[in-house]
């Protein structure tokens, strides 16, 4: 045989198995999805609303930036480029970063004296169940408004026991207000901020009769705004369950049924950080 034909030969023979390999790769893909009842439509471009083999994904982030509007009223992001593409070939921000900006979450350790630091939360309680507690009609009447233990029940009493290790959510409508700092924050000419939060009667609740991992608003705080002793984050951080802050998109998923997949930062020692966070529905 020449050594053009052996060449092709083994060309085809490469091309052949890979081929296989795909396939099964992916028929075995599929054979497990369909078997766990999962969707398996090709996701579509631009990441939001893809769909995937565990369904639709919307993304719950809100972007990052010096404009995002903070609990202290000051930016908690600055960009210092380093290197530039013009120059050396390749793009480098340095960041300076607190913790608690943008879509964050908040980890044991930020209210506690030895709690659990971002890095240590378990990735089993990243991935979780998604309870959405809806209260945006009183949170339109009242800036500081709040979950309570009558908000809780009454989604229980309509969607069944929370599920065992959940992440139940407040959905205030505060998710669509933070280009409007004012509106988001609620800062009055006293500096006292009004937006809605935890009840801390709420909050106990959840930690006595449920075994919820997380807790997440789309608000600044856990808490609503004109709190002055932090109870709930008080209360739920050393119990070593973790907080979400400023989450998007509450209004784009179901009360129940999803599922919320937290990237959280694995900084060590960290208190908390920014993080990428989406619901598979």
């Amino acid at each position: 045989m020449c050594h053009h034909c052996v060449i092709d030969s083994v060309k085809e023979r490469m091309l052949s198995r890979r081929d296989l390999f795909k396939v099964g790769a992916s028929g075995a893909a599929a054979v497990a999805a369909t078997a766990a009842g999962i969707s398996t439509t090709p996701a579509v471009a631009g990441g939001h609303g893809a769909k995937t083999a565990i369904g639709e994904i919307i993304d719950m982030s809100h972007t990052t930036s010096p404009e995002f509007p903070t609990y202290f009223g000051v930016p908690g992001i600055s960009m210092d480029q380093k290197f530039n593409f013009k120059e050396h070939g390749f793009n480098l921000f340095e960041l300076t970063l607190n913790e608690h900006t943008g879509t964050h979450i908040d980890a044991p350790l930020h209210f506690s004296a030895d709690g659990k630091s971002v890095d240590e939360i378990e990735a089993n309680d990243l991935v979780v169940p998604l309870a959405v507690i809806d209260i945006q009609e009183k949170a339109d009447k009242n800036a500081d408004a709040q979950v309570t233990p009558d908000d809780l029940k009454a989604w229980i009493s309509k969607n069944g026991p929370l599920p065992e290790r959940c992440c139940v959510a407040m959905n205030s409508g505060w998710g669509g207000k933070t280009g409007d700092e004012a509106a988001y924050t609620g800062r009055d000419a006293e500096k006292k901020l009004h937006f809605p939060g935890f009840h801390v009667e709420a909050t106990k609740m959840l930690l006595e009769e449920s075994s919820a991992a997380a807790m997440a608003v789309d608000t600044l705080s856990l808490d609503h705004g004109p709190s002055a002793d932090f109870a709930t984050h008080y209360a739920w951080l050393p119990a070593g369950r973790y907080g979400i802050e400023n989450l998007a998109g509450l209004d784009q998923v179901p009360a129940s049924g999803a599922t919320i997949i937290v990237g959280a930062p694995k900084t060590k020692g960290g208190t908390g950080g920014p993080a990428r966070i989406f619901v598979a529905i």
